[in-house]
C-alpha cells in the first residue's frame, strides 16, 4: 500500500491498550485482517484497521459476542462496497442501534445501582 502509513502489530497493541494475543485472535477469526505483510512476515495495519479496531472496543463493554461484532462490521463492509447502504444491511445497523442503545440503558441502570450503593457506604463511614 504506497503511501499509506503502516504500524506493526505492537504499535496497534499500544495505541489500543489489547494484547498482541487478542489481535492475533481476532486476525485468525477474521474479525480484523491486517491490511499488509511486511517482508518477514510480519502483521501491518493501517490507521483504517485501527478505526476498526476502535469500534470493535467500543462494542466490548455492552456485552457483544465476537460473532455479533463480526456482523455489524460485514454490514458496515457491505456498505462501504457498494457507495451506500443497501436496504439489508440497513435493517441490520438499525437492529444493532436499537439493541446497543437498549443494552447501554441496561448498563445505566447498573451504573446508577453501584452508585447508589457507593453513596450508601460513604454515608456509613461518615456516621
Amino acid at each position: 500500500m504506497p503511501g499509506t502509513a503502516m504500524m506493526h502489530i505492537g504499535e496497534l497493541a499500544e495505541r489500543t491498550e489489547l494484547s498482541l494475543r487478542t489481535l492475533r485472535h481476532y486476525d485468525e477469526i477474521g474479525l480484523l485482517e491486517p491490511s499488509g505483510r511486511s517482508e518477514g512476515g510480519f502483521r501491518l495495519y493501517t490507521e483504517d484497521d485501527y478505526e476498526r479496531l476502535m469500534l470493535i472496543r467500543r462494542m466490548k463493554p455492552l456485552g457483544y459476542s465476537l460473532e455479533q461484532m463480526g456482523d455489524l462490521l460485514r454490514a458496515l463492509d457491505a456498505g462501504q462496497v457498494e457507495g451506500s447502504v443497501g436496504t439489508e444491511a440497513t435493517q441490520l445497523l438499525s437492529e444493532f442501534l436499537i439493541d446497543a442503545e437498549q443494552r447501554r440503558a441496561k448498563l445505566e441502570k447498573q451504573l446508577a445501582a453501584a452508585d447508589e450503593f457507593i453513596g450508601l457506604l460513604g454515608d456509613r463511614i461518615r456516621a
